[in-house]
C-alpha cells in the first residue's frame, strides 16, 4: 500500500515525509539487506562500473551515479517483484530501505572506479606517462592486476572505519547538508509513492530506449573501423584543417551524455580552454620546435611541447584547488565555531524522543524538533556502533598496509605508509565536513599534498616518482571513500535506514568495486596498452599526476619558458577564482558567464572533440528545455545516463570483440580531393586482381 500525499500532512507541523510513512515499521536489518538486494547490487554495480570507468579513463573526473544507481535499484526490483507475484512466490515487500541499501551498494562499487586510480595515479606509473623522460626502472611501476586488487584491497576500507565514529556529530550534532546525499534521499522517498513510481517508470523506459540505442550505435560503428584512422570517430565536421587540431565531433554518446549531466558552464569552459590550447597556444608553441624545445624528442616526451600541456594545465588545476582548499577551510572553522556557539537543540541525547508525537509544548528557550527530525534521529541513534571496533578496525588495517604496501612498492618505505595512515584521519574528518556544507569532495586536493611531500622525502633516486603516487593512493581512497561513506549515512538519515545497514552496504560495494574495477580497467588495457591509453588524449590526468610527481623530485630537462608560462596561468586561474568567488557573493550578473577553472585546465589535455561532444550534449538539452521543460526536467537525467551506460557497454562489446581477434569487416575514410586523386592513382596502377 503506498503512502499518499494526504497522509504526509501534519496540523501543527505543515507538511511531513516521515508522516507519511508513520504507519509502516521500519525494517530490521535482515528484512533491509536481503538476497534481492545484493543481487540488484552485484548486477548495477558492474553494468556502472562499465560506465564510471569509461568516463574516469577519458576525462578524469566521475560524475555521481547515485541518482541513476537509486532509479535503476528502484526499477530492477519491483520487476522482480512483479516476476514473484506471478509466479505465485513469497517474498518480502520492497521498502525505501532496500532501495538505499542498494544506491549505496552501487555507488560503493562504482566510485572506485575513480578513486582507484586508473586513470590517474595508478597508471602515471607506467613507462607510456613517464613518456621515456625517466630511464631507470625505479620511477616506473607498470599495472598488475594482481597488485591492483591487493592495494585496493588495503586502502578501500580504511576511510570507512575511521569516518564512522563522527557520524553523530556531523549528521546530528553539526546537521551537515550534504546537498548530493539530501538530493538522493528525497528521490528515493518519492519513488515509494504512487506518483513517484509512476515518474520512476517514466524515467527508466527513456533511460533503457537511450540506453538500447548508444548501444547499438557504439557497435554499429565497429564494423566501420577498421583501421587505425577510420570509422565515423574521425569525421572532420569542420573541415580537415580543424580536424588536425582536433576540432572534430567523434560521435561519442558518452560526451554527448556528459554534456547533459554537467551544467552548462562546464561544458562551455572546456570549449574556451579548447580554443586557447588546442586553436592557439599549441600551434604556437610548435613553431617554437627547435629553439624552446630540442626537434629530436618523442610526442611523449615532458621535454617536449608535452611538458607545456602538462605543467601549464597543471598549474591550473593547482591554484583552483588552492583556493578552494582555502575557502572551505575558512568556511569549515566559521561554521564550527558557530556551532560551538549555539547550545545543543533538547537536553540530553534522549530527551528529544520522548514525544514523538509532537504534542510537546514549545519553549522560548528551547527549540522543539519537527517529528521527522525526532523520527529519523531515533532510528539513526538505535544503532550501537561501538566507535572502539571501528577505531580499531582502521588500526588494524593500517597495521596490515604498512607491512604488505611496501613489498607492493618498495620505494615506499613503512614508516612513510604509517606516516600517512596517521595523518589521514585528520584529513578524512576535514573532508568530510566540508563536503557537507559545499558538497565538494577535497580527496584529490589533500592526495596531490601527500605525492609532494612524500615525493620529495624519497627523492629521485629512491624512487619518489613511484612513491608519491602511491602516498596519494593512499590518501585518495581514504579520504574519498569516507566522504562517500558520510553522504550515504545522510541518505540513510532521511530515508530511515540504520547506519548499520549503510556501514554493511559500503562495506559489500567496496569489496565488489576492489574485485569488478581493476578486471573492467584490465579489459581496456588489455585491449588498448599498444594504442592510447596511458597517453593524453585517452587519459589526459594520468600525465597531470606523472607531471606532479616528477616536480615533487626535482626532475630538471623541462622546455624553455615552461615553468613561466606555469606560474603565469597559475596567477591567472587564481584571479579568475577569487573574481568568481566575488562575484557570487555580491549577486553580479556576470557570475554566470564566468568560466570554470578546473574544466579550462582539463580541456588542456583533453582533445577539442571531448568539449565538443559535452557541449553538442548541453545544446541538445537547451533545446529541449525551451520547448518542453516539463519533460526536460523528469527525464534528461535518464536519457542522459542511458547514453553513458549504452556507450560504455558498447566499447566493451567492441573491446571484447578485439580480444578474440574479430576484425572489423569495413574502414571509412575521410581524405582531401588531392589525396583522393593521388590515391585514385595510385590504385590504378596497381594489377588487376
Amino acid at each position: 500500500m503506498f503512502p499518499t500525499m494526504e497522509d504526509a500532512y501534519d496540523v501543527n507541523e505543515g507538511m511531513s515525509t516521515e508522516r507519511a510513512y508513520e504507519a509502516e515499521p521500519v525494517p530490521s536489518l535482515s528484512e533491509t539487506i536481503t538476497l534481492r538486494s545484493i543481487l540488484m547490487s552485484v548486477t548495477l554495480g558492474v553494468i556502472l562500473s562499465v560506465v564510471a570507468m569509461k568516463i574516469s579513463l577519458n576525462s578524469g573526473f566521475l560524475p555521481s551515479l547515485s541518482i541513476p544507481a537509486g532509479l535503476l535499484g528502484f526499477f530492477m526490483s519491483r520487476a522482480s517483484i512483479r516476476v514473484l507475484d506471478y509466479l505465485e512466490v513469497p517474498h518480502l515487500p520492497f521498502t525505501r530501505q532496500e532501495n538505499t541499501v542498494i544506491q549505496t551498494c552501487v555507488v560503493a562499487c562504482t566510485s572506485i572506479a575513480f578513486s582507484g586510480g586508473f586513470g590517474t595515479f595508478l597508471l602515471a606509473m607506467g613507462k607510456k606517462s613517464a613518456g621515456g623522460d625517466i630511464q631507470d626502472d625505479i620511477n616506473v611501476e607498470e599495472p598488475n592486476i594482481f597488485r591492483m586488487v591487493t592495494f585496493l584491497f588495503l586502502v578501500s576500507f580504511a576511510g570507512i572505519f575511521i569516518i564512522m565514529p563522527f557520524r553523530k556529530v556531523m549528521i546530528i550534532r553539526h546537521q551537515l547538508t550534504f546537498p548530493s546525499g539530501t538530493a538522493t534521499a528525497h528521490l528515493i522517498n518519492s519513488f515509494n509513492t504512487p506518483q513517484g513510481a509512476n515518474q520512476a517508470k517514466m524515467q527508466v523506459s527513456m533511460l533503457f530506449k537511450s540506453f538500447g540505442g548508444s548501444m547499438a550505435w557504439s557497435i554499429f560503428q565497429w564494423f566501420f573501423s577498421g583501421g587505425t584512422v577510420c570509422g565515423f570517430k574521425v569525421f572532420p565536421t569542420f573541415g580537415l584543417e580543424a580536424y588536425k587540431r582536433g576540432f572534430f565531433f567523434d560521435f561519442s554518446m558518452t560526451n554527448v551524455g556528459i554534456g547533459m549531466i554537467c551544467p552548462y558552464m562546464i561544458s562551455i569552459s572546456m570549449l574556451v580552454g579548447s580554443v586557447i590550447s588546442w586553436g592557439i597556444m599549441w600551434p604556437y608553441i610548435e613553431t617554437k620546435e627547435g629553439s624552446w624545445y630540442p626537434t629530436s624528442l618523442g610526442s611523449g616526451s615532458l621535454s617536449g611541447i608535452k611538458g607545456y600541456k602538462v605543467f601549464i594545465g597543471m598549474s591550473m588545476i593547482l591554484a583552483d584547488g588552492f583556493f578552494n582548499f582555502l575557502c572551505i577551510m575558512f568556511q569549515t572553522s566559521d561554521a564550527m565555531s558557530k556551532r560551538r556557539q549555539q547550545p545543543m537543540q533538547g537536553n540530553g541525547s534522549a530527551q528529544p524522543f520522548q514525544c514523538m508525537n509532537g504534542a510537546c509544548d514549545l519553549d522560548q528557550n528551547k527549540t522543539v524538533k519537527s517529528f521527522d527530525d525526532r523520527r529519523r534521529a531515533q532510528v539513526f541513534l538505535r544503532d550501537q556502533i561501538l566507535n572502539s571496533v571501528m577505531i580499531g578496525s582502521y588500526i588494524l588495517l593500517a597495521a596490515i598496509s604498512t607491512i604488505v604496501i611496501p613489498h607492493l612498492y618498495p620505494q615506499l618505505r613503512y614508516y612513510h605508509v604509517a606516516l600517512t595512515y596517521l595523518a589521514a584521519p585528520v584529513f578524512s574528518f576535514c573532508n568530510a565536513y566540508g563536503y557537507g556544507i559545499t558538497d565538494m569532495n577535497l580527496s584529490s586536493t589533500y592526495a596531490k599534498m601527500a605525492m609532494l611531500v612524500f615525493g620529495s622525502w624519497v627523492g629521485l633516486k629512491g624512487g619518489g616518482v613511484v612513491a608519491g603516487l602511491v602516498a596519494c593512493g593512499i590518501m585518495m581512497c581514504t579520504l574519498c571513500n569516507g566522504g562517500d561513506v558520510m553522504q550515504d549515512l545522510k541518505t540513510g538519515y532521511l530515508t530511515l535506514t540504520s547506519p548499520r545497514a549503510i556501514l554493511i552496504s559500503e562495506v559489500i560495494g567496496t569489496a565488489l568495486g576492489c574485485i569488478i574495477n581493476p578486471s573492467i580497467f584490465w579489459v581496456f588495457y588489455k585491449v588498448y596498452k599498444t594504442a592510447t591509453i596511458g597517453d593524453i588524449p585517452e587519459v589526459p590526468y594520468a600525465r597531470v599526476y606523472r607531471g606532479m610527481a616528477m616536480l615533487s623530485v626535482g626532475q630538471g630537462g623541462l622546455p624553455r619558458h615552461s615553468m613561466l608560462l606555469a606560474k603565469v596561468f597559475f596567477v591567472l586561474a587564481l584571479v579568475m577564482c577569487v573574481l568568481r568567488e566575488v562575484a557570487n557573493r555580491r549577486q553580479w550578473r556576470m557570475r554566470h558567464y564566468i568560466p570554470s577553472t578546473v574544466a579550462m585546465a582539463v580541456a588542456f589535455f583533453v582533445p577539442p572533440d571531448m568539449p565538443i561532444g559535452m557541449c553538442i550534449g548541453s545544446l541538445a538539452l537547451r533545446l529541449w528545455e525551451r520547448t518542453d521543460p516539463g519533460k526536460e526536467q523528469l527525464l534528461s537525467p535518464a536519457v542522459a545516463s542511458g547514453l553513458i551506460c549504452g556507450d560504455g557497454l558498447g566499447s566493451l562489446v567492441s573491446s571484447l570483440l578485439t580480444l578474440t581477434k574479430a576484425a572489423p569487416p569495413i574502414c571509412i575514410m575521410f581524405l582531401s580531393r588531392g589525396d583522393n586523386v593521388k590515391l585514385d592513382e595510385f590504385l590504378a596502377k596497381l594489377p588487376a586482381t
